[in-house]
């Protein structure tokens, strides 16, 4: 067990190809699907939708989390902010950088004008769901969904 202390860390928004690169060991954990080839250009296509990816970097340059997300206005809900993806590397979960990003993009979120934070979580993801609970998220409705063919 290697110990690990941070002494500075940032919180950015990706905007270079390399740093979307940097984001991909973190965001690959939670979406293992994702290769190290495609992430960058599969970004890009999703960054022309408006999707946005906010990452911490910690002073010796590694990424810990990241989240992917948009700014979204529907007629059910108005303006707010959709997380599409929050994801910590597994060697640094429970030591706060999850909650740094929410944290983030709830002020993001009101800088915006947005009315709310909204995100889905997959209903095995019980530890998940009891950081969104404690963060004041509320379980406000069920999505319904049919896979079509596999993710790739």
């Amino acid at each position: 067990m290697s110990i690990f202390k941070i002494t500075f860390m940032k919180i950015e928004l990706a905007a270079t190809d390399e740093e979307i690169q940097t984001c991909f060991p973190a965001m690959h954990e939670l979406r293992p699907f994702l290769t190290a080839e495609d992430f960058v250009p599969r970004v890009r296509r999703l960054m022309k939708g408006g999707f946005q990816l906010v990452y911490i970097k910690t002073d010796d340059g590694k990424v810990p989390a990241v989240g992917g997300f948009r700014i979204v206005e529907m007629l059910h809900r108005g303006k707010s902010i959709y997380l599409d993806d929050l994801s910590t590397m597994e060697l640094h979960r429970n030591k706060g950088f999850g909650e740094k990003i929410i944290d983030w993009l709830m002020e993001l979120a009101k800088k915006e004008g947005c009315y709310s934070f909204h995100l889905d979580s997959g209903v095995q993801r019980f530890d998940a769901h009891r950081f969104y609970l404690r963060k004041k998220f509320n379980i406000t409705a069920h999505h319904f969904a049919v896979q079509l063919k596999p993710l790739e």
